[in-house]
């Protein structure tokens, strides 16, 4: 579903519109329901985990 969704959403270089517009003649939405306590926590978990990742990436480009 996500493979699909980033194919539909892509804007194309030849005719310079995503398959969604060119087919529906509007830009895909994204439905997300925020509220939901388990997608925030993940979201948070996703997040703590980049920082975390970004911050060896700077660690060991400084050292370098």
């Amino acid at each position: 579903m996500l493979a699909e969704f980033v194919i539909n959403n892509k804007t194309h270089l030849t005719t310079k519109v995503s398959l969604f517009i060119a087919n529906y003649g509007r830009e895909l939405r994204i439905r997300v329901d925020l509220r939901k306590k388990e997608k925030i926590e993940k979201a948070m978990e996703f997040v703590e985990k980049m920082r975390k990742v970004q911050k060896e990436a700077e660690t060991a480009l400084t050292r370098a």
